[in-house]
């Protein structure tokens, strides 16, 4: 059972509001991320010594932080809507950061880990956003109303780690602190301002407007990771967009994770801010296109493509070595596959799943995904010190190889059951080879 949808309230209307605070919160959350994650890892080495395998510590740490919060906050979202949920993720994101800040400051390593998992919680309300977007979206515009919430992505993203370097110098001689313990606080202003964004802008609750909410006084029914994946189980098309949920941010994490780290023993530390920052506006930039590339070609062909996007980018980065000119194209793909593999997967996903289960489905996606992504980061450091940076980028090429091959087979067997379907009669579910608007 959901809460039904408000009657006498202008849907449309409320759907461009809910975009515009998500946009807001989404630009000022990408910031904080972008600017602290990039010298997360700087942090662990300044710690434990530049060549340390643990140099991924900081990537896993707030990834596995997002995992375990994206479960808790789509949680908090079933029974309350999507503002509370938001509202705790940014909160205990500031105060992570300011954790993170006091753990980097004392040299704390567990102190500054801790601080790295309740940080982790912004990046789980900044992914669950692009669900938010779609909760009054028609089905045909699912994909450009997630891009919207991406896109805004980037002038935060790209403005973040431009930020460091100010931060730094504030931080050391304004008030007197360690190199890096002001980009943290920085991002904990950052937010801050999410927070009192969607505090006072996100309402109406869009999720308890589309009906997607526990009625009230209902009691919520368990529907954990097992449960989820049992629905996922059930459909080719929900296994296909997990799998490049889970393959492209694994993939994307573990390459971007120990390129400045790479770039900064080849001595070009400076110019790893500004790969990163490529890379980033890799990831949003373009997310207007893929999202009507998603909405007009369907969710798997957008799968399809940003694997054999992914396939280039990361044979880029095996061929690099310590070419700094070769890591803007290679980082700038990455990104940009992970986009494609993102809103084609989130979209297909959303497609296949009832509304009273979708929810809790998407809390568990992104936990599965956050979970593959802090593995990735924290195994990539280990990978890269025992085989190299470039046996790295070709692991990660070999597994974007492979969902190629997934999207490709789950492509044509879906056109073979069209071509049945057109001889003998209709489907027992939806065939999402493109989108239909009729589907909701």
């Amino acid at each position: 059972m959901t809460a039904p949808p408000a009657r006498g309230i202008d849907r449309v209307a409320v759907q461009r509001r809910t975009l515009r605070v998500l946009v807001m919160g989404q630009l000022v959350g990408a910031a904080a991320l972008a600017s602290a994650v990039t010298v997360g890892a700087f942090v662990v080495q300044d710690m434990l010594g530049q060549e340390t395998p643990w140099s991924g510590l900081s990537t896993a740490g707030t990834t596995i932080g997002t995992a375990f919060m994206s479960q808790v906050l789509a949680r908090v979202m079933r029974r309350r809507g999507r503002r509370p949920g938001l509202q705790l993720g940014y909160g205990l994101a500031l105060i992570g950061g300011l954790i993170a800040a006091v753990g980097v400051e004392h040299r704390l390593l567990a102190v500054f880990l801790v601080g790295l998992f309740l940080y982790g919680n912004g990046q789980a309300a900044n992914l669950i956003s692009r669900y938010a977007a779609t909760d009054l979206a028609e089905p045909g515009d699912r994909g450009r109303a997630m891009s919207r919430v991406v896109f805004a992505s980037t002038f935060g993203a790209v403005l973040g780690p431009i930020l460091i370097g100010p931060a730094e110098a504030a931080g050391e001689h304004w008030f007197g602190l360690a190199k890096y313990t002001g980009p943290w606080l920085f991002s904990s202003l950052f937010f801050g301002a999410s927070l009192i964004n969607v505090a006072l802008r996100l309402r109406p609750d869009p999720l308890v407007l589309a009906g997607g909410t526990n009625a009230p006084g209902e009691r919520t029914t368990r529907a954990g990771v097992r449960t989820s994946l049992r629905l996922i189980r059930a459909s080719a098309e929900a296994r296909l967009a997990l799998l490049a949920m889970l393959i492209t941010q694994a993939v994307m994490v573990a390459v971007m994770a120990m390129t400045s780290v790479h770039l900064k023993l080849h001595g070009h530390e400076g110019a790893s801010q500004i790969v990163v920052s490529t890379h980033i506006a890799g990831m949003f930039a373009l997310s207007p296109f893929v999202g009507r590339y998603t909405d007009r070609r369907g969710p798997l062909t957008a799968i399809l493509t940003g694997s054999i996007v992914l396939v280039v980018a990361n044979a880029l980065a095996a061929l690099s070595g310590d070419v700094v000119a070769l890591f803007f194209p290679s980082l700038w793909l990455l990104g940009m596959g992970w986009t494609f593999g993102l809103i084609g997967g989130s979209n297909l996903l959303i497609a296949t799943v009832p509304l009273d289960r979708r929810v809790a489905v998407q809390g568990s996606a992104d936990l599965l995904m956050s979970l593959f992504g802090g593995a990735a980061g924290f195994a990539s450091g280990f990978v890269r010190r025992a085989i190299g940076f470039h046996l790295l980028a070709t692991a990660a090429l070999i597994a974007a190889g492979l969902l190629v091959v997934a999207a490709y087979t789950t492509r044509r067997s879906l056109e073979a059951t069209a071509e049945t379907v057109a001889v003998s009669g209709p489907p027992a579910g939806p065939v999402l080879l493109h989108p239909d608007p009729r589907v909701g």
